[in-house]
């Protein structure tokens, strides 16, 4: 990888060429969470918006749902998803999560995780709008995002916060706080059903032993250490979450389409 694309790629993909698996604000633990309060079963129709690398869809397709349709926008990405997602009514559609070009209420579950805070806000809602669109009515929807604390936090240090992320993980992020995500949601037509929350500890070594495990955790650091420009975008993200760990989390929601 030339330093050039070190420096211009987006945050998540230099940790993913690291060898990290788990790439959710909430880490492991709260990706889990989210899933249990889906209630997935056997008889569900499962839609996932960006499944990234596919850990959370291992994890779903452990519940033998009906069907799983994977939305994923990079091309590269999905043809890497077909070599694991495969098998009778297991799919990997290339598409926009705001456009998924399924029917209406084709589905009883749709989620995504780290996706809607990559976007800004009118986007955000385009994307929840077509999670209504495509749910049966009574279906859920669940989402796992960077949040922002606590949920009257100062204007201007929710901007410092955006610049800052935008700067380092290369990517426009803006993170809400609970109340807002969940403003987006019923503003959509969406019933809140469960929230949960967990500290945003991505990069710190406790989570990444807990959601990756000892030795695949040494494996990363050492691919870290050895890769000199991927190590300085990597400590600078990990110095931005840090500098405001108090006001960053992860927030899990499942909402009900009434």
């Amino acid at each position: 990888m030339s330093n050039k694309a070190i420096n211009t790629e987006q945050g998540h993909w230099i940790l993913a060429k690291m060898g990290k698996r788990v790439l959710r604000p909430g880490g492991k633990e709260l990706t889990l969470k989210l899933i249990n309060n889906l209630k997935i079963e056997h008889t569900d129709d499962i839609v996932e918006f960006a499944p990234g690398l596919g850990y959370t869809a291992s994890v779903t397709l452990q519940k033998q749902p009906k069907t799983y349709t994977g939305i994923e926008l990079n091309e590269e990405v999905a043809g890497i998803l077909r070599k694991t997602i495969k098998g009778n009514d297991r799919k990997i559609i290339v598409g926009n999560a705001s456009d998924s070009t399924l029917k209406e209420d084709a589905a009883d579950k749709v989620y995504g995780e780290a996706m809607l805070t990559m976007h800004a806000d009118h986007r955000k809602s385009e994307i929840i709008r077509e999670a209504h669109r495509i749910l049966k009515k009574g279906g859920l929807y669940g989402i796992h995002e960077l949040g922002l604390y606590p949920n009257d936090l100062n204007e201007e240090i929710k901007g410092d916060i955006q610049k800052q992320l935008a700067q380092t993980i290369k990517v426009n992020a803006r993170p809400l706080t609970q109340s807002e995500w969940t403003t987006l949601l019923e503003n959509e037509g969406f019933k809140i059903v469960k929230v949960e929350t967990n500290a945003m500890a991505l990069l710190e070594p406790k989570r990444m032993i807990d959601d990756e495990g000892f030795f695949r955790t040494l494996k990363i650091v050492f691919n870290i250490l050895t890769h000199s420009n991927a190590r300085k975008r990597i400590v600078a993200m990990r110095n931005t979450f840090r500098k405001y760990d108090k006001y960053l989390n992860a927030v899990a929601i499942v909402a009900e389409k009434k």
